[in-house]
């Protein structure tokens, strides 16, 4: 959604102007990523329109609207507030990017903003992405960055099957949301994967970036919870009819995608869980790692000691007892002593269990 929020800045900087007395200019320019999908159903035919008919918005037109942009632009904005009348806070809303869902109710239109969630990039990270839905009788408006993978499929499939936009503008916004989160049971599934997959690493092969790699994973469930939480009270404010917008059977339809994404949200605190498990377990086996070093350096160390006092002590210059045998032999009675102290402790440290 960077496009689109640079888009609106465009946008607010050219009315700002106009407003200081400077000429605006007549059209707006597009954005070159900009996109405009326009579908209208009447008499029991869905087709691709160019221009929206105001007279299509009426409630009693017997027409259906669905109006997809993509990174729209102050030409979008225009329509947005000359012919839907939206209100200019939730336009600013859409043309911008909002991290945490809702929805808010307007004179005879609601206005939504879901997430859905795709993986990208080759690290396999997951993000989100927003999607913007004011929603009225007889029309639908979807704002979006271009990455919903599920519009893209719902375009498509309109065009092939009339009842998609004919049952109405809320099924309409049922069929994306669910197929929304219809698509978040695979990433769901891969990220279990890599955290299963840490769960292995940790204990056989773990390396530096082991704790770099856990802390992302939990960052990103950080943000995962942070969108389903809100996302999922949203869709069970439309499953419990707060709204007049949605009829009794669309209420139905939203209480299976509310119960998703109540198994969702469930599974994310579970990742979080594991996650945290994960990096205690992975903290302690470093730790007990490094008990395991310091435990030879310190027997080695104490296995030292006497060896150097036996050292230094032959090694002054003053007259000290001699072994048995002759000169060439004293050093092999030393070395002898030095064997048997350090035999001697290694026995006494393995038969305390130390060692």
């Amino acid at each position: 959604m960077a496009s689109v929020a640079r888009s609106g800045r465009r946008w607010k900087r050219a009315r700002q102007a106009g407003a200081g007395g400077e000429p605006a200019p007549a059209a707006p320019a597009r954005p070159p990523n900009s996109q405009v999908s326009l579908f209208v159903h009447r008499g029991g035919l869905t087709e691709r329109a160019s221009a929206v008919d105001p007279s299509w918005l009426a409630p009693g037109s017997g027409a259906i609207v669905w109006l997809d942009l993509v990174s729209p632009g102050p030409a979008e904005a225009a329509l947005l507030r000359g012919t839907f009348h939206f209100h200019e806070l939730a336009i600013e809303d859409a043309l911008g990017e909002t991290d945490t869902p809702k929805v808010e109710s307007y004179d005879g239109y609601l206005y939504l903003i879901l997430h859905g969630i795709d993986v990208t990039g080759s690290a396999h990270r997951v993000t989100t992405h927003d999607t913007d839905f004011f929603i009225g009788p007889n029309f639908l408006v979807t704002v979006h960055d271009g990455l919903s993978r599920t519009i893209a499929a719902m375009r498509d499939l309109c065009l092939r099957n009339d009842r998609i936009v004919g049952e109405g503008a809320a099924a309409l916004l049922h069929r994306i949301v669910d197929s929304m989160v219809d698509s978040y049971r695979p990433e769901f599934d891969t990220l279990q994967d890599r955290i299963d997959d840490l769960e292995d690493r940790i204990f056989e092969s773990p390396d530096r970036d082991t704790v770099r790699q856990i802390l992302d994973l939990k960052r990103e469930i950080a943000s995962l919870r942070r969108v389903l939480i809100p996302q999922r009270d949203v869709v069970g404010r439309l499953a419990r009819r707060e709204f007049a917008l949605v009829d009794v059977e669309i209420a139905y339809r939203f209480r299976d995608v509310y119960d998703h994404l109540v198994r969702l949200t469930d599974e994310t605190i579970m990742f979080q869980d594991r996650s945290t498990s994960i990096l205690e377990a992975h903290v302690s086996h470093v730790s007990n790692r490094l008990n395991e070093v310091m435990k030879v350096l310190t027997v080695v160390s104490t296995i030292f000691m006497p060896l150097t006092v036996l050292t230094g002590m032959f090694g002054m210059n003053v007259a000290l007892p001699r072994f048995l045998g002759g000169e060439r032999v004293q050093f092999w009675w030393i070395l002898l002593g030095m064997l048997a102290v350090s035999g001697s402790m290694l026995w006494w440290f393995r038969r305390r269990g130390w060692i």
